[in-house]
């Protein structure tokens, strides 16, 4: 092995920052991987895992995918009977870029969450750049919403009083998006909570560090590095016009929208690009009165969030 080209090398910068499990697994699994921004692009790419190092699924009551308008998603049910009214249920949305991932990609993540929140989980398999760019993937998220709200009783045995949306990353994005979206639906539709996994909150960060210090600090960090994270923005964004826009960027959502969105959890890490809008954006919520935790995890990049099977310290809810 110590004669293959490395192309994932772990920096000075961070590797005595980064926790020691993960430095480990990184250099047993990824140090002689291509990142996916520098392979040429095929969509068979995404046939194998977003990110390495995840655990099976757990065992949940039922999954079963169901067809949206333009894409799948996947339901899961917890085990047993339901709560009176119908089991309470989060709209989930996968990472990758918006470029990356599928309906198996988050599948652990999501049976985790169904059975540790004894919620329904339906796993949106959002349509994808750089075939599909935005805004696709935002109609998806409001079609899912949507179908949840007027059918979600009747077909999935939901309480549509009681609709979560979260998300991981490039999903963490949609999550936030449609949070503002439901309440501008005719009519409104009332959210619960939103989880918000290492998400995108603006599409025009860079590397100077301003206003996010953690884009210049963590500019030679493992996985999602600046070149990378840019590689998916153009895929998804290729008119530079629509990177401020708050539905790509839902921290320049118009300040009294925020009034209305439900509670939030932001889950970041300490070694992401995307540590600190993350940060800025749960900073705006509670500006506007919104109950929100920040949570960010010492000695951790951007993807360990779904690395589960690594170490005590990674997919940890």
């Amino acid at each position: 092995m110590a004669d293959l080209p490395v192309f994932q090398p772990l920096h000075p910068d961070v590797v005595d920052r980064l926790d020691p499990e993960y430095v480990a697994f990184h250099k047993a699994n990824l140090l002689h991987v291509t990142p996916t921004h520098q392979r040429t692009w095929d969509p068979s790419i995404r046939n194998t895992p977003t990110v390495p190092g995840s655990s099976p699924p757990l065992k949940v009551g039922s999954v079963k995918d169901i067809d949206l308008k333009h894409c799948k998603a996947r339901v899961f049910t917890p085990e047993g009977n339901a709560p009176e009214g119908g089991w309470p249920v989060m709209i989930y949305f996968h990472g990758g870029g918006w470029t990356l991932g599928n309906i198996d990609s988050e599948n652990s993540i999501s049976t985790q969450l169904c059975k540790g929140a004894s919620c329904v989980v339906v796993h949106v398999d959002y349509r994808l750049a750089p075939e599909i760019p935005y805004p696709a993937a935002v109609d998806d998220a409001v079609d899912a919403l949507e179908r949840v709200y007027t059918r979600g009783s009747a077909e999935l045995g939901v309480d549509v009083h009681k609709i979560a949306v979260g998300g991981s990353s490039s999903g963490g994005n949609l999550a936030a998006i449609l949070a503002h979206k439901a309440h501008l639906l005719t009519p409104p539709i009332p959210l619960v909570f939103q989880l918000l996994i290492v998400p995108v909150t603006d599409n025009t960060a860079d590397t100077s560090g301003t206003p996010y210090p953690s884009w210049k600090e963590n500019e030679n960090t493992v996985w999602l590095s600046p070149e990378r994270m840019l590689w998916f923005r153009n895929n998804y964004l290729p008119n530079k016009e629509d990177w401020a826009k708050w539905d790509s960027s839902p921290l320049f959502a118009p300040d009294d929208w925020f009034k209305k969105v439900p509670p939030a959890c932001i889950l970041g890490t300490e070694l992401d690009i995307l540590r600190d809008e993350g940060v800025a954006y749960g900073e705006k919520l509670k500006e506007a009165g919104v109950e929100v935790d920040v949570i960010i995890y010492k000695g951790a990049p951007h993807q360990t969030m779904a690395m589960d099977a690594v170490g005590k310290a990674f997919g940890t809810l």
